[in-house]
């Protein structure tokens, strides 16, 4: 029932925001719309069992950094503050000498943050396919990077690392490796 109050009071928070910041904007992520999207989007995953506390686990697979020695994907088509797109979540684990086996035995034990992307409107930050980045701790807890800056928004826009730079390598444009779904 938590998750359910939870997204509630993040949909009533988020309801009389205008979440679509400017391209102007000075900072590209982190600002006070970027967090109240994230609280809102974990509350949404809490919700449909995709994060959280009893969270539906998928095979996992071999990955790499910066994500995580092994990763979960799930892709869905989500509604949130009145605009509707794919979200992808990818739980990263790590630790030492760890194996695929290991995180079906205890997930928990291994998950080191959870990564998403959501498509937002057209609009949000077209040269970059509109995608909305956001990077949790194991809690929910949006992560900061080294200068202290929360990462949820379009994160590292601009800069030689990070989300965007990583994602703009994806083949066919569409900012996702796995497939061509969302060009």
């Amino acid at each position: 029932m938590k998750p359910l109050r939870t997204l509630l009071s993040a949909l009533v928070l988020g309801s009389s925001l205008g979440l679509a910041v400017p391209a102007s904007a000075e900072a590209p992520f982190g600002d006070e719309a970027d967090m109240k999207l994230a609280t809102s989007l974990w509350a949404l995953m809490e919700y449909k069992g995709l994060a959280g506390e009893g969270a539906v686990m998928t095979r996992p697979y071999k990955g790499m950094q910066p994500h995580g020695m092994i990763l979960e994907l799930i892709e869905i088509p989500v509604s949130l503050h009145g605009y509707t797109g794919p979200l992808v979540v990818k739980r990263n684990y790590g630790g030492d000498g760890i194996s695929v086996d290991d995180v079906i035995n205890d997930p928990e034990q291994y998950l080191q943050a959870v990564t998403v992307m959501l498509k937002r409107e057209q609009g949000y930050d077209a040269e970059n396919g509109n995608w909305f980045y956001v990077k949790y701790d194991a809690r929910g807890n949006v992560m900061k990077n080294p200068k202290g800056m929360p990462l949820a928004g379009r994160v590292a826009k601009g800069m030689q690392t990070g989300c965007i730079a990583c994602h703009q390598a994806a083949e066919s444009g569409d900012f996702v490796f796995n497939h061509d779904r969302y060009k």
